[in-house]
């Protein structure tokens, strides 16, 4: 046999990415706040900010009017996905000797790295992580912070607490220890309706929803109990996907039966899809950041839109409202309609953040708890169980 070889995961997070990227593009941005917000709209949320933003209260999501408020002297500048793609690319470009294994994120500065079984032509992992590191550093500008672990999800717990330039190693067969006394809501995948329901019994770190079994976390979060168990455990198989591997898509197509020109009757069929995507989201505790419609025209042309959403969703509501204004905004020829598809590419792991300003009103934590219930009545009695008025709906 073989020798087997323990995991070794790194994982390099570059604090507030887009905003570093633009402080090296324009170094009379260093040192001071900046916000990454879109123009033509005070109501906008807060794409990113830099560590002295962040410091004077800023916050992602936060709606730019309240971030001025709190940071007035702060340089605000419109996000650019391209720069920060390709900004990324280069990052990647430099780790790449390393390992085939790498596992980019999508324009955040999240980097993974399996260096597993490479010791003898790196060195061990953390001089490996460490050699990343000041390559990233002397060549880009960017001082990642960095972690080894043996798996993903302990790795980015690490550089969460170490960020935004420190480094942080787990020894292996420690990670239950190291996340022990940890606040839940550090724990990646754990979403915010499952946090507000284990903040409600007093369940506020990962040891203490770990020292529960899989069958008392089911009484409060359902169906994702064994999942979030893992997670407070720091149980993570989840492999790190090779170097150009296109990632996953969550998609969903319908023909309209009858080709049709009632908005009503495409908009049931739209909602359709909207339910099943989001329920395959939340069966793998992922959500949307961006969605890709297509739609087929009755003489044979097509149209495409997409969008991307910040925050991210998985709940039926919030994506439908995305999805119904793709439609109109697709649906502009005067032709009857007579097949629709959906997709949401490269869905993302919930994000918690310790303050929860894009939600003051509670509004996404109500809408992911239906969905939630939605989903657990389907579950047990089938699909039919529950009808939104929406999909009954007959044609002129």
């Amino acid at each position: 046999m073989g020798r087997v070889f323990e995991r070794e995961v790194i994982h390099l997070n570059i604090a507030d990415f887009a905003a570093a990227v633009e402080s090296l593009r324009e170094p009379s941005l260093r040192g001071r706040p900046v916000i990454i917000a879109p123009a033509g709209g005070q109501r906008a949320g807060v794409y990113d900010m830099s560590e002295e933003a962040y410091q004077a209260g800023v916050r992602k999501n936060m709606p730019l009017y309240q971030a001025r408020r709190r940071c007035r002297d702060a340089a605000v500048l419109a996000p650019q996905p391209q720069r920060y793609a390709q900004a990324m690319a280069r990052v990647v470009r430099r780790v790449m000797p390393y390992s085939p294994l790498i596992e980019p994120g999508e324009m955040d500065g999240h980097l993974f790295v399996d260096v597993t079984g490479t010791g003898r032509l790196h060195g061990p992992a953390r001089d490996a992580a460490r050699r990343m590191a000041r390559q990233i550093q002397r060549d880009l500008g960017f001082c990642p912070a960095w972690a080894v672990a043996a798996n993903k999800l302990v790795a980015k717990v690490a550089t969460r607490l170490v960020k935004p330039a420190g480094q942080y190693l787990v020894a292996p067969g420690d990670e239950a220890g190291f996340l022990w006394p940890l606040g839940l809501d550090l724990i990646p995948g754990i979403s915010r309706d499952d946090l507000f329901r284990l903040r409600e019994l007093n369940l506020m770190t990962a040891g203490q929803a770990a020292g529960l079994s899989p069958e008392q976390l089911a009484v409060i979060v359902g169906r994702r109990a064994g999942k979030i168990h893992d997670a407070v455990c720091g149980i993570d198989y989840s492999p790190v996907s090779p170097a150009g591997e296109r990632p996953d898509t969550v998609s969903a197509a319908c023909g309209l039966g009858s080709d049709t020109n009632c908005v009503s009757a495409a908009e049931a069929v739209l909602y359709r899809l909207v339910e099943k995507i989001g329920a395959e989201l939340r069966s793998r505790n992922r959500a949307a950041r961006r969605l890709v419609m297509a739609i087929d025209y009755a003489d044979g042309r097509c149209c495409f839109r997409q969008t991307t959403l910040e925050p991210p969703a998985a709940d039926d509501i919030t994506l439908f409202a995305v999805c119904r204004r793709l439609l109109h905004k697709a649906w502009v020829r005067r032709v009857r309609l007579f097949y629709v598809y959906l997709a949401c590419p490269a869905p993302v792991a919930f994000q918690v953040q310790r303050q929860l300003f894009s939600d003051p009103a509670g509004v996404i934590a109500t809408r992911n708890s239906l969905a939630g219930a939605v989903d657990r009545i389907r579950h047990r009695f089938g699909h039919d169980a529950v009808r939104p008025g929406r999909v009954m709906v007959v044609q002129p």
